[in-house]
């Protein structure tokens, strides 16, 4: 069985937390392990992470999963910039960690696609709204690939710097496998990358999805 990529949500002194939705064998597995029981972990992998600095006042846009690793982000970048949080979810049955990005967010967004808890819609038609009518200077996003597409094109089309972390399936995590390859932007040339060694964070004018 192959090892599970899974994000970082929160560091608190000498501890890490992770939150994950179970989903096949791998992470039902995962779930069924009891307190003081040991697993096997490879990591940190990558170098790609979140560049906040110089920053004032920012767009953090997730969706499903994808709002985990967005967290220490927020947590981190809260103390020299404007957060504004925008989360989306399936319906009311998936929404979570409403509280805990509440108390970070200076504007708080949260919908749902079928409207069954917060404002019906998509995150990133609020986000649209807010940066025709905010000073927003960068975006970051993390989310299924659909929605990081938009967020994408998006950036592209009003101009925002913007950095976005991909969820690809790894199989080993060191750039051995090829499973988690990304096309980069390289002129007239064709090369590709590794999410799990370049990444996960990437600039969204470089990476193509």
């Amino acid at each position: 069985m192959l090892r599970r990529p899974i994000s970082i949500y929160n560091i608190d002194r000498n501890n890490i937390e992770f939150v994950f939705q179970v989903k096949g064998k791998g992470t039902r597995i995962l779930s069924s392990k009891e307190e003081g029981e040991e697993i096997d972990i490879l990591g940190p992998l990558g170098k790609g992470t979140f560049k906040y600095e110089g920053t004032k006042n920012i767009a953090i846009i997730g969706g499903g999963i994808g709002i985990f690793p967005l967290y220490e982000l927020a947590k981190s970048a809260k103390e020299t910039a404007k957060i504004n949080m925008y989360l989306g979810f399936r319906n009311k049955e998936f929404v979570v960690l409403e509280e805990e990005y509440k108390k970070l967010a200076d504007k708080f967004i949260l919908t749902t696609d079928d409207g069954t808890y917060g404002s019906k819609g998509y995150a990133i038609d609020f986000l649209k709204e807010d940066l025709k009518k905010n000073n927003i200077d960068m975006i970051f996003a993390c989310g299924p690939l659909p929605m990081l597409k938009a967020v994408q094109k998006l950036a592209k089309e009003t101009n925002t710097p913007c950095q976005i972390s991909l969820e690809e399936r790894m199989g080993c995590g060191l750039g051995v496998c090829l499973g988690c390859a990304v096309k980069v932007n390289a002129g007239e040339q064709e090369i590709y990358t590794h999410v799990c060694k370049a990444g996960p964070v990437f600039d969204s004018n470089i990476v193509e999805i």
